[in-house]
């Protein structure tokens, strides 16, 4: 069974996540300074959020079609909600292929400041959202 039910919840949980790290001093200017579009695009179920963070206030959006990604990351849904609780080792998963990463390597490296401490912050959100998945 896939840890999200739907798109819709999908996007509303991730989109709140990704819009709750864009709020968080220390992330937000660390994606200021990255200063790029990034896309994730999940699949089973199929959605897209698109972090515009080429100025302030960074905009999260789904769906978004207008925006041209600087980098790209495509995987399963149930592979994002894993990797963002942390039990997905990012080389590892871009090596068996789980995650598709699209973009130049140095910017897709300028995220990394971003990475450990959304880390962090994932379960904290989902439990102070009252949000139980499975998987």
């Amino acid at each position: 069974m896939a840890v999200f039910a739907s798109a819709d919840q999908l996007k509303t949980i991730l989109g709140d996540f990704f819009t709750t790290l864009s709020q968080d001093p220390a992330i937000r200017s660390a994606l200021l300074k990255a200063n790029m579009v990034i896309r994730f695009v999940y699949r089973e179920p199929d959605a897209t959020i698109t972090i515009v963070a080429t100025q302030d206030p960074i905009h999260i959006l789904c769906d978004d079609t207008t925006h041209k990604p600087e980098v790209e990351m495509s995987m399963k849904a149930d592979i994002a909600h894993q990797f963002w609780l942390g039990n997905v080792n990012l080389p590892i998963a871009l090596t068996r292929r789980q995650i598709i990463a699209k973009g130049s390597i140095p910017k897709i490296l300028r995220l990394l400041p971003v990475i450990k401490p959304a880390y962090a912050l994932y379960p904290k959100f989902l439990e102070d959202k009252g949000i139980h998945l499975q998987g």
